[in-house]
């Protein structure tokens, strides 16, 4: 079974970009890709505007992704320390990222802890105190209610527009995709323009 064909996708500086559609559709193992969590079996994924992108891009998962024995800001912070950050520096901004995702006051509980909606919301801050180039999201806001999914949402929009960077989320939620400058659609592995996602859903006359 091939996940994703057919595929080609150019990421400019600034862009915002939505891929919609329902799960099974492909949308997060195109993500994995474009992060370089998984390799193509054919053609290929480069970054020419990126000198180290592992270092310049920030992903936020499905599912749970914190380290069970690291508090809420030692998770954050994890990806600062390892890039070379203090300490107590890379904690300052940690917490200052917990706060643009309103999880501040989780900052000293352990992973389990707290709930699903409330660990996506600290892995959207442990990329927003990265300050990447490239933001990717899978679902980032498919575990949380409306209210807090709109706030994670505002979170990396504004980030990506501080810093500049490119932000690609996947979703199943219009709502979330109309926020977003540029939508395409997946379906069955392949990727289409919003043109051909319309013509292609169209009954024959």
């Amino acid at each position: 079974m091939v996940a994703v064909h057919g595929a080609t996708l150019s990421v400019q500086p600034g862009d915002r970009l939505a891929i919609v559609g329902p799960s099974g559709s492909g949308k997060s193992s195109l993500l994995h890709l474009l992060a370089g969590l998984e390799q193509p079996t054919s053609g290929s994924v480069t970054w020419p505007g990126l000198e180290d992108a592992a270092r310049h891009i920030g992903l936020v998962l499905q599912g749970d992704s914190l380290i069970p024995a690291l508090d809420v800001a030692e998770n954050t912070a994890l990806p600062l320390v390892l890039a070379g950050m203090a300490d107590a520096q890379a904690r300052q901004e940690a917490v200052t990222a917990l706060a643009l995702v309103d999880a501040a006051d989780l900052a000293h509980r352990l992973p389990e802890e707290i709930s699903g909606g409330q660990a996506q919301r600290v892995a959207a801050a442990r990329v927003l105190a990265q300050a990447p180039r490239l933001i990717l999201a899978d679902e980032p806001t498919g575990r949380l209610d409306h209210t807090t999914g709109a706030h994670v949402l505002s979170a990396l929009l504004t980030a990506a527009d501080t810093t500049g960077a490119a932000l690609v989320v996947t979703t199943h939620d219009p709502a979330v995709a109309a926020r977003l400058t540029t939508q395409l659609t997946m379906r069955d592995g392949r990727l289409l323009a919003a043109a051909d996602a319309a013509s292609d859903t169209e009954a024959p006359s």
